[in-house]
């Protein structure tokens, strides 16, 4: 179903891609969009490496919302700074891709636990973490992504 990568060569370990997806903050969400558009975007997010899912948040209606509605099929493209060698003007990037199923999440306590979770990553105190939650929580949609598929490459630029 899912293509093998083409430069295997340069594809590197699942547990090279769960330590990127810990570690980066932001990733590119592809969605199905209107009239056979993809629709991409830049996001933050959250890995729940437990229970292998990814996190999203967003407003309670919009673009991206009415596209997973219409079909949940996503991609999602997360990449580290990079690199370069001693002497190299080329940057070396590892990069990983899922392809999985997005679920928007209805259950008001489960919003909660993955708006906490989610916070935790981002937030540099607890009390800002909740004040943003006393804030914001009623305008909060959570998305949760189920991978099928996912592999990482390093390029090198040159």
């Amino acid at each position: 179903m899912f293509r093998k990568m083409r430069r295997f060569k340069q594809q590197v370990s699942d547990e090279t891609c769960r330590k990127i997806l810990r570690d980066e903050w932001r990733g590119v969400l592809a969605v199905h969009g209107e009239d056979g558009y993809p629709y991409a975007l830049p996001i933050d997010f959250y890995y729940d490496e437990e229970k292998n899912k990814i996190y999203f948040h967003c407003a309670k209606e919009g673009h991206k919302l009415d596209a997973i509605r219409a079909d949940n099929r996503v991609s999602f493209c997360v990449y580290d700074k990079g690199f370069r060698k001693d002497g190299d003007w080329a940057l070396n990037i590892t990069s990983v891709i899922i392809f999985g199923r997005i679920r928007i999440i209805d259950d008001p306590e489960e919003t909660l636990v993955t708006v906490r979770k989610f916070g935790e990553k981002f937030f540099p105190t607890q009390k800002e973490l909740d004040d943003e939650i006393l804030r914001s929580l009623a305008h909060v949609q959570m998305l949760e992504l189920t991978p099928d598929h996912m592999t990482g490459k390093i390029v090198n630029e040159k």
